[in-house]
């Protein structure tokens, strides 16, 4: 049966999700409103499909204008925090290429970011101060890649720049990947849900669904206020430290967490 676990799970996935597709569109398209919204109720069915179960502390990020700030372990994080809350995501302009995902994400209304170019990340960021203007939650994972699940790597700087305008907030927000089948998660098995370094996503994916129901735990730290005299390197230091203090307690001593 595990053998065809992974495959069940696919199917159900493209049956629910091909359907969904032009729906959405047309969201996108002429109620922008629910264009928000809808991919939410989505991911929560995603996450029982795939057996993702998600525990959350503190004040979930659901209205705008914010940008959330993450540190970033796999392509499941994207079905995680998208369940919990209307919001966007930044991305590097190549998952804008990716078969079916890339569409995916351009329904969510994805800003796609060259973050190798200092002018076009200029452009990035100037799109990102717009949608944050209009109110929207954009989540901006901030070490600019995917790491191991047991660290966090050091947060580039140069997006917070969006987020330099009084009033704005930025949440710090950790997600780790605590247990599997109520145990907890040790270091063969994570690298089964950790996509990192230059893993191949489909044997990834079909790897993730074969092993079998997973516990994520999701920290929202409380909102940084931007003033006028933030600075993005203050602001991503910060959230850096928020986000690697509560990777480290929701590994080992959940209980510190407050």
């Amino acid at each position: 049966m595990s053998s065809l676990r992974p495959w069940v799970a696919l199917s159900i996935f493209a049956a629910l999700t091909l359907p969904m597709m032009p729906v959405q569109q047309l969201f996108v398209w002429f109620w922008p409103r629910m264009a928000r919204v809808f991919p939410m109720h989505y991911h929560r069915l995603i996450c029982r499909i795939l057996d993702v179960r998600v525990q959350v502390f503190g004040e979930v990020p659901c209205h705008g204008p914010l940008l959330v700030a993450s540190n970033h372990v796999s392509w499941l994080d994207i079905v995680v925090l998208s369940s919990l809350a209307p919001l966007s995501f930044v991305a590097k302009k190549e998952v804008a290429g990716w078969p079916l995902f890339g569409s995916l994400a351009r329904l969510q209304r994805t800003i796609f970011v060259d973050r190798q170019r200092r002018h076009a990340a200029g452009g990035g960021r100037d799109e990102m101060r717009g949608r944050l203007r209009a109110g929207d939650t954009l989540v901006l994972f901030a070490e600019g890649t995917s790491g191991d699940g047991r660290s966090v790597l050091p947060f580039k700087s140069s997006f917070f720049g969006a987020a330099e305008l009084p009033g704005m907030r930025v949440q710090p927000l950790t997600i780790a990947y605590r247990s599997h089948r109520n145990l907890p998660m040790n270091r063969r098995l994570l690298p089964s849900y950790a996509w990192y370094g230059d893993m191949d996503l489909l044997p990834h994916l079909l790897g993730a669904l074969r092993t079998g129901p997973i516990e994520v735990m999701v920290v929202c730290h409380p909102p940084l206020q931007v003033t006028e005299g933030s600075s993005r390197k203050e602001m991503a230091r910060q959230a850096e430290e928020q986000v690697r203090r509560g990777l480290v307690a929701a590994l080992h001593d959940p209980g510190k967490i407050g």
